[in-house]
């Protein structure tokens, strides 16, 4: 009998963000189900039912990988978890959530795949495909699902054709047909959103990858698990944790703790903020632009030192965006991206903070002397290298 632990290491070896879900994953072996499929259990943990007759009939290592990843997806896209249409579950949903993670899987898996015990052979909800050839590739289950009923609606076929089609694995168990309680459906949210945040980190640290996992799913999972934070408010709040205190003795104020005895002390506050903004030709007009308004706004609290580059610095482009003053937003480069050539003005001249403004397409720089926060939007952070500061998304 086809045992899929014995192989899963095997099958998933070129997949490292697949090898460290599958890790969490629990897999048994069942004759129950004609093909697979992924559950809540009671204790809001997930497991992933498989036949073994089905696996050993499958042709190929790529096909039986490319199952597998059929699986995990719906645990990425939250199919498993009660992400529902309005409606509800229906076939058509269950299509819809098919042909979105198979926009991801079309080269992978076979067309049509023989289910054991049937003689007919199931055809496999591809976007392109047979039946498909309408929908393109890469849309979010809403989009197919509302595209399904606008056609089943104008087209009679078109609507049998959906009432007669089963996905080729088990969707029954998602949701109340898994008969969990409700407790157990919120704790496999909880679960879910670790094991993604986890598995991401993972490769992160190892710098391993994510394998076929494309960059807008990558960044769609960040997206979901990054807790949801103003960027504005963090950016003040940088702005203000980097503010540096200068203490100087004064004659006029009294010492409230000691008066008379000790001089008092006149306190002024301010903060050394460089704003190094990548103008390589690969970031968009329209984020400096936003990014470039917002820093008026933060001019009400600080002085900034703006600092243009692309692949180097030129200090007659460099300026101090006075506090309350307005600047126009003014394109000075469009070359490459080196991330070391500001940094090292910053590190020369003794900031206390540093934030870039960036697409993150440049390798890891070096060392910067005091507290850099990166900004970007969530499509680059998804590919970007493997840092412990902070990156903060404007999405």
């Amino acid at each position: 009998m086809y045992d899929l632990n014995k192989h899963i290491a095997r099958l998933l070896q070129d997949e490292p963000f697949f090898a460290k879900i599958s890790l969490r994953i629990v897999k048994t072996a069942t004759k129950d189900i004609p093909t697979a499929g992924v559950m809540v259990t009671e204790t809001g943990n997930f497991e992933m039912l498989y036949n073994p007759e089905f696996f050993a009939k499958l042709r190929t290592d790529k096909q039986r990988a490319a199952v597998i990843k059929h699986e995990y997806y719906h645990l990425i896209f939250e199919h498993v978890t009660g992400r529902l249409p309005e409606d509800g579950m229906s076939k058509l949903w269950n299509v819809a959530t098919d042909l979105a993670i198979n926009s991801h899987l079309k080269d992978e898996l076979p067309k049509k795949i023989k289910v054991p015990g049937s003689k007919e052979k199931v055809p496999l909800c591809i976007p392109g495909g047979e039946g498909f050839e309408v929908f393109p590739l890469g849309r979010s289950s809403e989009w197919y699902y509302n595209e399904l009923k606008k056609k089943s609606e104008k087209d009679k076929e078109f609507k049998e054709q959906m009432e007669q089609n089963d996905s080729f694995d088990e969707h029954e168990q998602w949701g109340n047909g898994g008969k969990v309680s409700s407790t157990a459906e919120q704790i496999a949210k909880e679960r879910a959103k670790k094991i993604m945040k986890d598995s991401m980190e993972e490769c992160q640290q190892k710098a391993e990858g994510y394998g076929s996992v494309s960059r807008s799913v990558i960044s769609e999972i960040k997206e979901r698990v990054t807790p949801k934070l103003d960027w504005r408010a963090v950016l003040k709040f940088f702005v203000n944790a980097s503010q540096k205190a200068n203490k100087s003795s004064s004659v006029k104020k009294v010492n409230r703790r000691y008066p008379y005895i000790h001089p008092g002390k006149k306190t002024s506050r301010a903060a050394r903020i460089a704003v190094s903004i990548d103008q390589s030709g690969s970031v968009g007009t329209e984020l400096l632009k936003k990014f470039f308004s917002e820093l008026e706004k933060l001019a009400s609290l600080a002085e900034f030192t703006v600092i243009p580059f692309d692949t180097k610095v030129d200090t007659d482009k460099v300026f101090v965006w006075k506090k309350g003053e307005k600047n126009k937003f003014k394109r000075v480069f469009c070359g490459g991206t080196c991330f070391n050539a500001p940094t090292d003005y910053v590190n020369k001249h003794k900031f206390d903070g540093h934030i870039v403004l960036t697409d993150m397409g440049a390798p890891k720089p070096k060392n910067s002397k005091c507290t850099r926060l990166w900004i970007t939007n969530s499509y680059w952070a998804a590919g970007c290298f493997n840092t412990h500061e902070r990156i903060l998304t404007v999405d």
